[in-house]
């Protein structure tokens, strides 16, 4: 299988717009975090991804995405989709400080990086009951093949003319 499709219900924020400034930690240190609003959206939609739709593509890939919105006032933009839509990651608390934290996969993602994306459709509605977002992710194939060495012996006779 190396597509799929599905719809993901809600109405996804602008994550450009979705952050704000907090203050963390002992000592107090400034730091960036998404709103509520972006935290809530993405935990919804991680919930709404089937387990057998977690397949971790790891070539290229082509998104399509109809986003409904309950107005029209939103800026269309899907990058907090694809957020949902890649590998989740965390980083552990290391037991011992000398040990470095260490990245964990909480939950596979229909693709492993949102890098991958090489080719997007995008599409803006209305539906001011129903808003959600309508994805179709498809594996690509390469489009350019590696380019050959040539021969050494061809080479050698084309240089020689024989």
């Amino acid at each position: 299988m190396n597509s799929w499709s599905g719809t993901i219900r809600g109405q996804p924020c602008s994550k450009g717009n979705s952050y704000h400034i907090v203050t963390l930690g002992k000592p107090p240190h400034p730091a960036i975090v998404k709103s509520k609003e972006a935290l809530a959206y993405v935990r919804s939609a991680l919930l709404q991804i089937p387990r057998g739709a977690r397949m971790r593509l790891t070539g290229p890939v082509r998104v399509t995405i109809r986003v409904f919105y309950a107005t029209e006032r939103p800026d269309l933009d899907v990058s907090l989709i694809l957020d949902c839509l890649q590998d989740q990651w965390s980083r552990t608390k290391p037991r011992n400080p000398i040990v470095p934290s260490q990245r964990v996969l909480v939950q596979p993602g229909v693709f492993c990086n949102d890098r991958q994306v090489r080719e997007l459709h995008l599409y803006h509605g209305v539906d001011r009951v129903n808003p959600r977002s309508e994805i179709l992710v498809e594996a690509l194939t390469a489009q350019q093949t590696g380019l050959a060495l040539p021969d050494p012996t061809d080479l050698a006779t084309e240089l020689l003319g024989g």
